[in-house]
């Protein structure tokens, strides 16, 4: 009777955790690859959501970079939803709600794999400027992907803002995946408008 009780208790425990890791199909990378925009392309960027997945339990699934270029848009690359963050919130429950003023993006859910909250503004560094090269639809925002992710030198890269806030009361600065450019493609350039190197990750199955 007692291990019965104890193995009841271990299941009430562990069912919402393991849940949660099941649903998990968003987050926002934790770190980068280290050269600014330069994230070895899309299959460098896809190949670090996998990894970073992995290293939190998470790795069973096929990760996607939220990231266009001149071949693909971020929107075609992530699936059809819905997606949960890595505590088994739910952010968007389809392409049309992901690319919503009313999706569940924010600096509470935009979490990474590791369950951490990303650094807004007004946080010290700022580090709400995400990687997309997207408008505000996930398709392809032309000459602001950095060289197809491939440069940390000259060009610019477009990014969201994931707490939502910017300098402004506006659409643009409340937009978590088309808020403005950056002054370059290296790692220093994308830290002066508050940034990381940081990009989106979402599961496609």
């Amino acid at each position: 009777m007692r291990t019965f009780v104890m193995c009841l208790l271990v299941m009430s425990v562990s069912t919402p955790l393991q849940s949660a890791e099941n649903a998990a199909s968003f987050f926002i990378t934790s770190n980068g690859p280290g050269q600014g925009a330069d994230l070895g392309g899309l299959e460098g960027a896809d190949a670090h959501c996998q990894q970073l997945a992995a290293s939190a339990g998470v790795g069973g699934k096929t990760w996607r970079a939220y990231l266009s270029s001149s071949r693909e848009n971020a929107r075609d690359r992530i699936g059809m939803g819905p997606w949960h963050n890595i505590k088994g919130v739910m952010i968007a429950s389809d392409l049309a709600g992901l690319h919503s003023e009313a999706n569940g993006i924010n600096k509470e859910t935009g979490l990474t794999e590791q369950g951490e909250m990303v650094n807004g503004r007004g946080d010290s560094p700022n580090m709400h400027d995400i990687l997309t090269g997207s408008n505000p639809d996930g398709t392809l925002n032309e000459g602001q992907t950095c060289s197809d992710w491939t440069s940390s030198g000259e060009g610019s890269a477009f990014v969201g803002h994931h707490d939502r806030i910017g300098l402004r009361d506006d659409a643009p600065s409340r937009s978590w995946n088309a808020s403005h450019s950056s002054r370059g493609c290296g790692l220093e350039a994308l830290k002066a408008t508050g940034g990381n190197g940081l990009f989106y990750c979402f599961a496609i199955d």
